[in-house]
C-alpha cells in the first residue's frame, strides 16, 4: 500500500540558515499520513473521534539526510506495515523525496484508543487491512 503526495516548501518554514527547519519535516509527513489514513484505510480521523475512537501516535524515529530549501518541490511517501509482534500497532514508513533522492526518512507508530480511556486496539476494519501489510523489520531507517 504505497501512497505519495506532492508538496512545495512554504517560505515561512525556512530558518536563518536558508534551509527548512527540522520541526516542519514531520508536519509534511503528518499531512501525507492523514490523507493515506483517510483515502486508503478509509478511517476518517475527525469522524472517528466524534464516535469515540482516537488514532494516536505512540512514537516515531526520523533521520534527516539532506536539507530542503525555499520553494523546493518534493513528495512524501507513506507505506503501511503491520507490527511484527502482532500488537495493536500500525507502522507508517515515510520518506521525503526530491529529484529521486531521499531527503528524510521516518517511521511513525500509532494505535487506536477509546476516547473515554482504555487499552490500545485496532478497529476490525483496520485489522483487516493490516493483515495483508508487510511486517515492520527492526532496521527500517535506511
Amino acid at each position: 500500500m504505497d501512497f505519495e503526495k506532492q508538496y512545495t516548501v512554504d517560505p515561512a518554514h525556512i530558518d536563518v540558515q536558508g534551509i527548512m527547519d527540522g520541526l516542519y519535516y514531520p508536519f509534511y509527513m503528518e499531512s501525507c499520513r492523514h490523507d493515506f489514513i483517510r483515502e486508503v484505510l478509509g478511517f476518517d480521523l475527525e469522524e472517528q473521534a466524534h464516535q469515540g475512537v482516537f488514532m494516536v501516535l505512540s512514537q516515531y524515529t526520523i533521520k534527516y539526510l539532506r536539507s530542503l530549501k525555499k520553494d523546493d518541490a518534493f513528495s512524501v511517501t507513506c507505506t503501511l506495515y503491520a507490527d511484527k509482534s502482532g500488537g495493536p500497532r500500525l507502522h507508517f514508513k515515510q520518506n521525503i523525496v526530491m529529484n529521486g533522492k531521499v531527503m528524510t526518512t521516518a517511521v511513525f507508530t500509532g494505535t487506536c484508543v477509546p476516547a473515554a480511556g482504555g487499552r490500545p486496539y485496532l478497529p476490525d476494519a483496520i485489522k483487516a487491512l493490516v493483515a495483508d501489510a508487510p511486517q515492520l523489520e527492526v532496521e527500517t531507517l535506511k
